[in-house]
């Protein structure tokens, strides 16, 4: 039999375990032009809790009782397609199933001998990605800038640092436990990191550690700490809005500080984006990430959990801060 995790309900607020549900289906046979792909590993990111409400967005909702889908790294054990062999690895958007058959279609042929398969969900995959063309592509960071990132420990942020520090800027980091701040400094090159959750001014936090303002802030979370970023940011900064993971639970609207007066008074931009939107690009965005990633400007961190069972918990963990760096499981 082969497993299979459905959205049983859809959550209210934070995601619980119960809005999962783990099925058994018979195993998939494939036909002429397919592949049958097994599952190695499996990313889980925080915009899935958009995907699991029924609200229109930039790609539409997750069907009750049907399956979860993310970026998958799989194998291809059987093959009636020219295009791949058996042995073959993949990296695509892929339902959450042990296995299952593709066209292959929209699959991209990965080396496992020139990174971790896992790396291509990370570093080298959407994630990687999404910190490169953000930050270049809106940042637009020059030599000797100061950017701050929050949410830096996570899987976005961490590589949005170091290309920062490559591109020859200052970085600050936001993250949630003294042992992130420490990792932000020693592992990935930051120049500094604060701790929200032990700073109660969070505002005059971030004015100690960037005297000289902030010229480009990479927003991985919203609300209260990014209303303290956007105090601190200086004439013509920009501001990448990535995510807003502090909000992605709400029930009801979240209010706060208006953002005209700065953005008009000091000529801010502040723009929103997708990795999609820079998709015919991702073969430039990808030769660069693999080229520092071997001259080991780049590092890789990731949390794995163990086991297809545990896809949801690994998922749930998101919002309670648990990853350093790229969450994912491994099968």
């Amino acid at each position: 039999m082969n497993k299979t995790i459905i959205l049983n309900s859809r959550p209210v607020g934070k995601p619980q375990q119960s809005d999962f549900k783990m099925i058994e289906e018979e195993m998939p046979e494939i036909k002429d032009g397919e592949i049958l792909l097994k599952t190695k590993f499996v990313s889980v990111d925080p915009y899935l809790r958009g995907r699991m409400s029924d609200a229109k967005s930039y790609v539409p909702p997750f069907e009750l009782q049907k399956a979860m889908s993310s970026g998958v790294v799989a194998e291809v054990t059987e093959s009636q397609n020219d295009q791949f062999k058996v042995g073959d690895f993949v990296s695509g958007m892929l339902e959450w199933k042990e296995f299952q058959n593709s066209n292959g279609e929209n699959l991209l042929k990965i080396n496992d001998q020139l990174a971790p398969l896992s790396n291509y969900l990370g570093v080298l995959g959407m994630t990687g990605l999404t910190a490169y063309f953000g930050l270049t592509e809106i940042g637009k960071p020059q030599k000797g800038e100061t950017i701050v990132v929050s949410g830096a420990a996570g899987a976005v942020g961490n590589i949005v640092g170091q290309i920062g520090k490559i591109l020859g800027c200052r970085v600050i980091g936001i993250a949630g436990t003294d042992e992130k701040v420490e990792l932000l400094k020693s592992k990935f090159g930051f120049d500094d990191a604060i701790n929200y959750n032990t700073n109660k001014d969070m505002t005059k936090a971030i004015a100690e550690v960037c005297p000289d303002g902030v010229d480009v802030y990479y927003d991985n979370v919203g609300g209260t700490i990014s209303d303290s970023v956007h105090a601190n940011i200086n004439r013509l900064g920009r501001i990448i809005v990535c995510g807003a993971i502090s909000a992605y639970n709400d029930t009801s609207i979240p209010q706060g500080p208006r953002v005209e007066h700065f953005l008009i008074r000091k000529s801010v931009l502040m723009q929103g984006f997708i990795v999609s939107n820079y998709a015919e690009n991702f073969p430039d965005g990808m030769k660069q990430l693999s080229q520092w990633l071997s001259e080991e400007k780049l590092h890789s961190e990731e949390t794995i959990v163990e086991g297809f069972d545990n896809i949801p918990q690994a998922f749930l963990n998101l919002f309670e801060g648990k990853n350093t760096g790229k969450m994912i499981v491994k099968i």
